[in-house]
C-alpha cells in the first residue's frame, strides 16, 4: 500500500513542526514513470512542501493567502531537469564517464563506479592498476570481490558501492543508521531572539539572503528553489574544484555566482563577512569539510545568531558511513532500491530509478527545511540546523510504498510543455520551469544562469 501524495506532504509539514498549512492541490498519482517506487509521490510531496512553505512565508509577512498546485508530470519532469536542458537548441548533458556504472566482480556480485569527477576516476584507476578503458576496468575487477573493491576505492578517495538487496542493506550497520533517519531533521542549535521576516516584498522570499556552497544536483536544486521564490542566492565555489557544466547551467538559474578558496585566510574572512549577513547557509560538502575551515553550524550560529544552517550529506550524520562521500546513483545501488527494481523487472542486472530521485527530492527537502526554519525562527527565535541526506531520502521513498505494475508506466507525454526559454551566460537556454505554482505569485528566476565565479563575493543588496 502506498502513501498518498497529500498524506506524504502532511507528514513532512508535521515533521518540520509547522502550524496550519496553506491550501495545496497535488494532481496525479503513481505510476507516472516506470518504477515500482512511488517517485511521483515523492516529487509531488517534496516540491509541494516547498510551495506551501513559500506561501506560508508570504502570508506571515502580511501577504494574501496563496493557493499552491503541483502536477505530477511537471514535477517528475523537473526531477529530470538536467536531461531537458538545451543551449541554443542543443543538448549539453554529458552523460556518464566511460568507466562509470555497473561492473561484475570476481565473486559474481555487481559494483557501481562513479567516475564523472576526475579525482574519483583517478582513485579507481590507482586501486585497479589498469588503463582508462571500460574493458580494462571490468577485467581488473575480476580479481576483486565487490565488497573489497568498494572499501579499497573509498579508502583511496574514490566512490563506489556494491549492489545490495533490501535485506542486506537493512542488516548493514550503515543501513541500520539510515533507517533511523527521518526525511529531514530540523533542530535548534543556539539562542537568538525571534528574527522577523523582512517586510512584504514582490515575492515570498524577497529580502532573504542565502549562501549556497553546494555542487552537483541536490544542494544546487535547493538553492535554485529558494531563488525561484525570490531569495537572493549567492553561489560560492572555488576555482580548483571540478564541476559538471550541464549541472552548473541547469541549477544556476536565479543565482549570482562567486569564487572563494577556503584554503586562503583572506577568502575565509570574506565568507565570514558574507555569513554574518546571511539568513541561510546551505552547504553540501563531505561531512566535516566546511567545518574544518571554521564554518561548522555552531561557529556560524555564534557569528550570526539566528542563522539557518542547511546541511546535505550522502549517508547521514551518524553511523559508520557518515563521513563517506556519495552520489544518488551509489546510494540507490547500496540501499536495495536497484536490486528491488531488478527483481520486479525479472532482470539480471541492477535496475536504477528512471531519474535521480534521491538527488532531486533531497534538494526540495533542503529548501523546504530552510523555509520551515525561517518560519520557526520568526516565531520562536534561535539559530537552526536542517539536515537532509541522500540515504535518508532513500529510506523516505521506500516508506512511501511500492507501486504494483509500476514498471509498465508509459512515462511522461510531451515534457516539452514544461520548459521555457531564457537568456543565459551560455547562450539561449531552454530549461524546465518550476512546478510548484502559487496562484498569485508564480515561481520563476529573475537572474540568468551564468558561469562559476562570474560575480564578486558580495551581497547585491
Amino acid at each position: 500500500m502506498t502513501t498518498t501524495p497529500t498524506n506524504a506532504l502532511a507528514d513532512l509539514w508535521t515533521l518540520a513542526g509547522l502550524r496550519a498549512m496553506p491550501q495545496v492541490a497535488l494532481h496525479g498519482t503513481d505510476p507516472c514513470q516506470p518504477s515500482t517506487f512511488a517517485i511521483g509521490t515523492a516529487a509531488l510531496a517534496s516540491i509541494g512542501a516547498t510551495g506551501a512553505a513559500a506561501a506560508a512565508i508570504h502570508a506571515e509577512r502580511g501577504g494574501p493567502a496563496q493557493h499552491v498546485a503541483v502536477d505530477i508530470e511537471h514535477a517528475l519532469t523537473e526531477f529530470h531537469s538536467e536531461h531537458h536542458l538545451r543551449i541554443d537548441g542543443a543538448s549539453v548533458h554529458e552523460g556518464w564517464d566511460r568507466i562509470a556504472g555497473l561492473h561484475r566482480t570476481g565473486d559474481g556480485r555487481w559494483l557501481r563506479l562513479h567516475t564523472n569527477l576526475p579525482h574519483h576516476r583517478e582513485a579507481v584507476l590507482r586501486v585497479l592498476g589498469c588503463d582508462y578503458d571500460r574493458a580494462a576496468v571490468s577485467a581488473a575487477l575480476q580479481r576483486w570481490t565487490a565488497q573489497d573493491a568498494e572499501t579499497a576505492i573509498y579508502d583511496a578517495g574514490g566512490v563506489a558501492t556494491m549492489t545490495r538487496s533490501m535485506d542486506e542493506w537493512a542488516a548493514h550497520p550503515a543501513g541500520i543508521a539510515a533507517a533511523a533517519l527521518p526525511a529531514l531533521v530540523l533542530e535548534r542549535i543556539g539562542d537568538a531572539p525571534p528574527t522577523p521576516l523582512p517586510p512584504l516584498g514582490a515575492r515570498p522570499l524577497h529580502g532573504i539572503r542565502v549562501l549556497d556552497l553546494t555542487r552537483v544536483i541536490a544542494g544546487p536544486v535547493a538553492g535554485r528553489t529558494l531563488a525561484a521564490h525570490g531569495a537572493e542566492v549567492l553561489h560560492i565555489t572555488a576555482p580548483h574544484l571540478p564541476s559538471i557544466p550541464a549541472l552548473v547551467m541547469d541549477t544556476g538559474r536565479g543565482k549570482r555566482c562567486a569564487s572563494l578558496d577556503l584554503r586562503d585566510e583572506a577568502d575565509r574572512a570574506t565568507l565570514r563577512g558574507l555569513a554574518s549577513g546571511a539568513d541561510v547557509f546551505l552547504q553540501g560538502y563531505r561531512p566535516g569539510a566546511i567545518a574544518g575551515h571554521g564554518f561548522a553550524p555552531e561557529a556560524l550560529a555564534a557569528l550570526r545568531p539566528g542563522i539557518v544552517c542547511v546541511s546535505l550529506s550522502a549517508w547521514g550524520h551518524h553511523g559508520p558511513w557518515a563521513g563517506r562521500r556519495g552520489f544518488d546513483s551509489l546510494v540507490q545501488n547500496a540501499n536495495g532500491i536497484n536490486d528491488a527494481e531488478r527483481i520486479a523487472a525479472g532482470e539480471d542486472k541492477p535496475k536504477p530509478l528512471p531519474c535521480q530521485a534521491l538527488d532531486h527530492a533531497s534538494g526540495y527537502l533542503l529548501a523546504f527545511g530552510a523555509m520551515a526554519a525561517l518560519l520557526r525562527r520568526a516565531e520562536e527565535g534561535g539559530s537552526w540546523l536542517v539536515r537532509v541526506s541522500l540515504a535518508g531520502t532513500g529510506e523516505w521513498i521506500k516508506r512511501l510504498g511500492r507501486v504494483e505494475g509500476g514498471l509498465s508506466a508509459p512515462g511522461i507525454a510531451d515534457p516539452a510543455r514544461f520548459v521555457e526559454d531564457s537568456a543565459s551566460g551560455f547562450g539561449r537556454m531552454t530549461a524546465v520551469r518550476h512546478s510548484a505554482v502559487l496562484a498569485g505569485m508564480p515561481a520563476g528566476w529573475v537572474l540568468p544562469a551564468v558561469g562559476l565565479g562570474t560575480h564578486p563575493a558580495a551581497w547585491a543588496s
